[in-house]
């Protein structure tokens, strides 16, 4: 198997959803870094940034958990 199929069967894999998660969530301390930022400046459009930023993470984790449940529900020894 090549490095290019290896790499996108682990990515639909339950540990690389797993570590998408991760990574969503690491993202989202850098947007709170953002967001504590823009408060302290005063600084509105930096805010709407960070929030559009909150808004894809909480997206990306949703669908990412929403694909972890299918693969849970693909499970044959889950039954």
């Amino acid at each position: 198997m090549s490095a290019l199929k290896k790499a996108k069967s682990f990515k639909k894999s339950k540990p690389g959803t797993y570590l998408s998660i991760g990574s969503a969530l690491f993202g989202a301390v850098s947007v709170a870094k953002q967001v504590k930022k823009a408060r302290s400046e005063n600084d509105k459009l930096q805010l709407v940034d960070a929030v559009v930023s909150a808004a894809a993470i909480v997206t990306t984790i949703a669908l990412l958990v929403r694909e972890l449940k299918r693969m849970g529900d693909d499970d044959v020894l889950a039954d």
